[in-house]
């Protein structure tokens, strides 16, 4: 059994990872108006990985013998000014993702809780190519700058992107053969 202030945090830590699916939604939505196409569908693709994250924590608690506390999900901001704008936006909420997810495995530790740790640990790894990526693609769209066919040139590359499963051993929802 997990103690309840490790559930609490847990609970929180999906409230967030559902937060950031519906903000990489509201970035899609807006790649989509813009009528780029590839980054529509590379936004899309990290709602998809955030929601996935969200079941696999909830997934974890109830392994656990814990019960989820669910807590109302902010609206996220839905206008940009540029595709640069957005990926600005994007590399500030991995930041804050990661620093999160550090209070976490830091409480899990605190804790004595080596399972969460271990858990949250992966999370945390995870952060690294999160940030990365963010940044690699604001770099290159601060290259870009105005230039109309470099950008179609990146959307098209974004177009790439397909989701993959990070849990693939799990049904439909993680935790759930």
């Amino acid at each position: 059994m997990i103690k309840p202030v490790l559930a609490d945090a847990i609970s929180k830590q999906i409230n967030a990872e559902l937060y950031s699916a519906y903000l990489y939604l509201a970035m899609s939505a807006w790649a989509d108006a813009q009528g780029l196409d590839g980054m529509k569908n590379w936004l899309y693709v990290q709602y998809q990985e955030e929601s996935v994250h969200g079941l696999h924590l909830y997934a974890y608690l109830l392994d656990r013998d814990a019960a989820p506390a669910f807590y109302p999900i902010e609206k996220p901001e839905t206008s940009w000014d540029s595709p640069i704008a957005v990926f600005e936006h994007v590399a500030r909420h991995e930041a804050h993702v990661t620093a999160l997810l550090n209070d976490l495995a830091t409480l899990a530790m605190q804790e004595k809780d080596h399972a969460t740790y271990q858990f949250v640990m992966w999370y945390v790894n995870e952060q690294v190519e999160e940030e990365a990526n963010a940044d690699k693609i604001g770099k290159r769209l601060g290259l870009i700058g105005d230039n109309k066919g470099q950008l179609l040139t990146l959307d098209a590359e974004l177009a790439a992107r397909t989701f993959v499963n990070p849990f693939p051993t799990t049904g439909a929802i993680p935790g759930v053969a």
